[in-house]
């Protein structure tokens, strides 16, 4: 069982920069791959960034060279350092925690609004 506390959400204007944490507890951290997600209103989830557990990360296009994922195993928590945020960037963000092919886990979520 793993849990999972998303935080660092909040409101910023179009170009500002934020950075959410996730903090995980209840089983081993390093053997998890990590990963964001986030929904908007109105549209489907979907994939942002994930890191795997030797410290790979892989984006999606529209994050590329603004998102940073990282991780850090001592802290059992993964971070998503956002730069030069625009309004479409907008969504409630979910961290993510998948291990081979057993059941994801799924944070609570922590809402990012980007005004222009």
């Amino acid at each position: 069982q793993v849990q999972l506390v998303e935080s660092g959400g909040g409101l910023v204007q179009s170009g500002g920069s934020l950075r959410l944490s996730c903090a995980a507890s209840g089983s081993i951290f390093s053997r998890y791959t990590m990963g964001w997600y986030r929904q908007a209103p109105g549209k489907q989830r979907e994939l942002v960034a994930y890191i795997t557990p030797d410290g790979s990360p892989n984006y999606v296009d529209s994050v590329k060279g603004r998102f940073t994922i990282s991780r850090d195993n001592a802290k059992n928590t993964v971070y998503l350092q956002m730069n030069s945020l625009k309004p479409e960037d907008t969504a409630v963000y979910y961290c993510n925690a998948r291990f081979g092919i057993t059941k994801p886990y799924w944070g609570q979520g922590t809402q990012v609004t980007v005004s222009s």
